[in-house]
């Protein structure tokens, strides 16, 4: 089991695009809050109208976020819910399924809150994330209207 000190958590969490770019004391601070979660292939890991409630960082598996007449392939290093980390309101339009058997690291909104107060570089890495993810989105949505 890793622990939340150990330096292999924070290789973790610095093989994930979004936190790539932090230093190491900012990578432990995110790993001093992060846990670890397990599912197995078929669990729910997000209901559809559920309010978001963190991040969910997939180390290994894959997992399918079923939309309405499509479905995407998240594998391990993608992230899941990162929106509901910076909003309140957010609810989640999708369900997120394990595809396979999955494990990976969970970061609470509240946490992360905490974390972007003490130190706002954490802030700018994932609204780089979030700003290629709204990209990504307007893309499919332009290939399914034309």
């Amino acid at each position: 089991m890793t622990t939340a000190t150990d330096p292999k958590r924070i290789e973790q969490l610095r093989a994930i695009p979004m936190l790539a770019a932090l230093p190491d004391d900012a990578l432990g601070r995110l790993a001093e809050c992060a846990s670890d979660f397990d599912a197995p292939s078929g669990q729910i890991l997000v209901q559809p109208n559920q309010a978001g409630a963190g991040l969910l960082i997939l180390s290994e598996g894959r997992a399918i976020v079923e939309l309405p007449g499509q479905s995407i392939e998240c594998k391990a290093g993608e992230c899941i819910g990162e929106l509901s980390l910076l909003l309140d309101d957010v609810v989640h339009t999708a369900r997120v399924r394990a595809d396979t058997d999955v494990r990976g690291i969970a970061i609470s909104r509240h946490d992360f809150s905490t974390l972007l107060e003490e130190d706002p570089r954490i802030a700018g890495a994932a609204l780089r994330v979030l700003a290629r993810r709204l990209v990504h989105a307007d893309q499919l949505l332009a290939e399914s209207t034309s």
